[in-house]
């Protein structure tokens, strides 16, 4: 083979392959986002202005990204625990375990919803342990949270998990060895490892919990002002045939959410040069 000569590839070369990349993401995310902002543009914006800072627009972003976040906060806590437990321990019903986590990826939305209100209404199985306490979940913020937690677990747990394996024990053996405590081993060692990897599962269990409408609406109760999210408000200007104002709210939560996980990303870079 002479040195001018080019190695074959399994696949096509750089420019076909960059062709095909670009027409499909076209396809799929550029030019159904762009007909977005588009039809949004038709409210001039004063019109724009005034359909995304209404109250009950307002109340329902306070609502979503406030539920979203912390739903994503608690995953990142409760799914990096889950991980370990699954990565560092071997117990009876292990693999049963391992595919319970990935539940919500394989459950309709909708199902989950209406188990989840079952559960959590004043006469459910767990609701009615807290309703003697004056604690109402089924119907209230609280219960948003709830769903949006877990529809967001399997993403940090699966974000984490393969780096927790990856990981090497003789780390931590070293650490020890020179005279480090658990906590200082995991905070120090172990944590900063895991960051990028975390900040990515909270990223995208936030992301998925901004767009979460089926196992939503059966919990919230749909009140507007204190349990209506941003989705269901764009569904319910569809339904009134207002395509462009709810086009100016999904583009809201676009541009906000895109805004949140570039922080996000960029938090991640930072965290990955300083391991480095």
């Amino acid at each position: 083979m002479t040195i001018g000569a080019r190695r074959r590839g399994v696949l096509p070369g750089f420019t076909l392959t960059l062709g095909f990349t670009l027409l499909y993401l076209s396809l799929i995310v550029l030019i159904p986002l762009s007909a977005t902002f588009f039809k949004a543009a038709t409210l001039g914006w004063g019109g724009f202005w005034e359909a995304i800072t209404q109250p009950r627009v307002l109340a329902s972003y306070r609502l979503t990204f406030g539920a979203a976040l912390a739903g994503a906060a608690i995953n990142a806590v409760f799914g990096l625990l889950v991980a370990w437990v699954l990565v560092r321990y071997e117990f009876a019903g292990k693999r049963l375990v391992d595919a319970l986590v990935d539940l919500p990826f394989a459950l309709p939305t909708a199902v989950a919803g209406i188990a989840l209100a079952t559960l959590y209404a004043s006469k459910g199985w767990i609701g009615q342990l807290a309703a003697p306490h004056g604690i109402k979940i089924a119907y209230t913020p609280l219960g948003i949270v709830i769903a949006l937690t877990f529809i967001g677990l399997p993403f940090v747990v699966r974000t984490v998990q393969p780096v927790l394996e990856d990981f090497e024990a003789e780390l931590e053996e070293a650490a020890a060895s020179l005279g480090a405590s658990r906590w200082q081993t995991f905070t120090r060692v172990i944590l900063p490892t895991l960051a990028p990897a975390l900040l990515t599962g909270f990223a995208l269990a936030f992301a998925r919990a901004v767009g979460e409408y089926g196992s939503v609406i059966f919990i919230a109760g749909n009140i507007p002002m204190v349990s209506e999210i941003t989705p269901l408000l764009i569904i319910t200007k569809l339904e009134q045939y207002d395509y462009a104002g709810a086009t100016a709210l999904a583009v809201s939560m676009l541009v906000v959410s895109f805004g949140l996980l570039l922080t996000i990303n960029a938090l991640q870079r930072w965290a990955h040069l300083r391991r480095i």
